[in-house]
């Protein structure tokens, strides 16, 4: 055991068993602190969209663990004609999965007028099976993103052909994962050699031929309820990471790395260079066990941090139920912070980055963490919906047990989103409630992506729902500020630019992000960087910091408007790029 788990361990809840009587308490529809500076009206437009998608997870009952954790979803750009479109990841039954049959994926093609187009048999990517998380990543630069999928015995990397197909090059890329159940993936140059690399989080190891009976042990209770059993009780299985060998091939570095060597149970995954040292960093949202953030020690090696940093274990030292995962700078100074999803009776997770490498959880002081205590967490992501310049968040919720509905629990098993207004000055308010009808209704929720699908500046948000059709819903109150895009294409770095650090001043507001696609929970959203400005209507200054060296600046930028930032076109400010990397067109 490491000494990150010897120390999670003393003061540990069972959060899937036996749980803390404060979770019995019924959601309060506190008022914010202050109305929110504009109305957050979503409207679910999935039918008018043509979105005919049903998410197929196992058993109704969820008699197993499997039955409860998918929804998969990839927001990205396949065919390159500026509008986002989506992959669905799909799951099946025990019985259709043995008999080598099961649900299919679906892609859907953005017709630019708020409908979407089936497009899966043409594009290949109609194989069945049970699969769960969705990665999107242009792992070989030649300018069309790939999509690597993960599933209950396995892993799939699809090529963009470019011509609206993909083939599966798994067995030729080396990145496979044979034999284990993957969740969440994400691409990310961690050596900064110009080619993605990959890490994916694993589960649990599981036998299908002798999986453990509904309600048959303590770690099959909910309190006192007999309900699936798992993680607990079950063993771990151990990530992989693995390196682009940048001729189509990749591997498996995860020994080499010392990567989760304790084989905890993964299910969130992010790549961010959470200490501003240049080089991507990776946290891991672990369930039941303690939660994982690697520093990168310039691409040679990674040592675990998350103990000393303050982002492995609750405040008083509980391990938590991780679910999903996100990095954004939501009080603009300049450093990311993290905020992390949990099961039901616990709190989420709001880490501030104090800018030494270390997090303080803030979920309390900030209005995050006592509203979400009844909700069981799973897709998370900052957004600035309303284009005021401070990042908000929200929050995918359901329950992982439908038995709770038959009692008095004070929950339930389908469950309305969480909206979390930046009210500024590190507080949030919950308006889920205000933000009309779409965001009242309860739904079993598990994958979320933000995207502007419609390319109007208002950012949408993506559900996917278990057992049931997924929600769109777009932003239809009128933005309060203005916004810029920034879709970035790397030459010397990788062609997606992850890991780019990308600064603004707009209206005397400084603010940053970090080009990426993976997080959320089993999700890919769009990896145009999206910003709100409020009222001001240029941009004085651009920087960018690629994961190259690379850092250029531009200046007076129109708003309302996407850019295309291509890297070295920019007024060179400085370079600390090595020798080696090839530009490319």
């Amino acid at each position: 055991m490491s000494a990150i788990a010897a120390a999670a361990v003393t003061g540990a809840l069972l959060l899937c068993a036996a749980a803390p009587p404060v979770a019995a308490q019924k959601e309060k529809k506190a008022a914010p602190q202050r109305p929110p500076a504009a109305s957050a009206l979503f409207t679910d437009v999935t039918s008018q969209a043509g979105i005919n998608f049903h998410l197929t997870c196992g058993s109704k009952e969820k008699l197993y663990i499997m039955d409860a954790m998918c929804g998969g979803v990839a927001v990205f750009d396949y065919d390159n004609d500026g509008w986002p479109d989506i992959y669905f990841v799909n799951g099946a039954t025990l019985d259709e999965f043995k008999a080598g049959k099961g649900g299919a994926g679906k892609l859907y093609h953005n017709n630019h007028d708020g409908t979407f187009t089936d497009v899966t048999e043409k594009a290949g990517l109609g194989r069945p099976g049970w699969c769960f998380g969705a990665a999107v990543g242009d792992y070989d630069n030649d300018g069309w993103d790939d999509l690597y999928i993960t599933c209950l015995t396995g892993a799939h990397l699809y090529h963009n052909n470019g011509d609206g197909t993909f083939t599966d090059v798994t067995e030729k890329a080396g990145v496979g994962n044979a034999g284990r159940w993957g969740t969440s993936a994400a691409f990310g140059d961690y050596d900064r050699d110009g080619h993605l690399d990959l890490y994916v989080a694993n589960y649990v190891d599981l036998d299908l031929n002798n999986l453990p009976a509904f309600g048959s042990t303590p770690f099959c209770q909910y309190r006192g309820i007999p309900v699936s059993c798992g993680p607990r009780g079950l063993t771990g299985s151990r990530d992989r990471l693995y390196h682009n060998n940048g001729d189509g091939t990749f591997t498996d570095v995860t020994e080499k790395m010392g990567i989760d060597a304790d084989s905890y149970y993964g299910l969130g995954v992010i790549w961010a260079d959470y200490d501003g040292d240049g080089w991507p960093d990776v946290y891991v949202a672990n369930d039941s066990s303690p939660s994982l953030l690697y520093h990168n020690n310039e691409g040679k090696s990674f040592t675990e941090t998350a103990l000393t940093a303050g982002v492995a274990v609750s405040s008083d030292g509980r391990e938590q139920a991780g679910m999903g995962v996100d990095f954004g700078d939501y009080d603009n100074d300049g450093w990311p912070d993290l905020v992390k999803t949990n099961f039901s009776d616990d709190a989420n997770n709001l880490y501030h980055n104090n800018g030494d490498g270390t997090f303080d959880d803030r979920a309390g002081a900030a209005g995050f963490g006592a509203v979400s205590i009844p909700f069981l967490a799973f897709g998370v992501r900052f957004l600035d919906y309303d284009n005021d310049g401070w990042k908000d968040i929200f929050v995918a919720d359901g329950h992982v047990n439908p038995q709770v509905d038959e009692h008095p629990l004070g929950i339930t098993y389908a469950q309305r989103p969480l909206l979390f207004h930046n009210l500024g000055k590190g507080k949030f308010a919950e308006i889920g409630l205000q933000a009309g009808p779409a965001l009242r209704e309860r739904r079993v929720s598990r994958g979320l992506a933000v995207a502007d699908f419609w390319n109007d500046g208002a950012l949408g948000v993506l559900l996917t729902n278990l057992d049931g059709s997924p929600t769109l819903l777009r932003n239809t109150a009128k933005p309060r500020g203005h916004w810029l895009r920034l879709k970035l294409v790397g030459t010397r770095s990788n062609r997606d630019g992850f890991g780019a650090r990308v600064e603004i001043v707009a209206g005397g507001l400084k603010q940053v992000d970090e080009v990426r696609a993976n997080s959320s929970y089993l999700s890919a959203s769009d990896a145009r960087v999206h910003f709100g400005l409020g009222p001001a209507t240029r941009v004085e200054e651009l920087v960018v910091r690629w994961s190259s060296g690379l850092v250029e600046k531009r200046t007076g930028l129109d708003v309302d408007k996407e850019v295309v930032v291509r890297e070295g076109e920019g007024q060179a400010v400085s370079s600390q790029a090595e020798e080696g990397g090839q530009s490319r067109p």
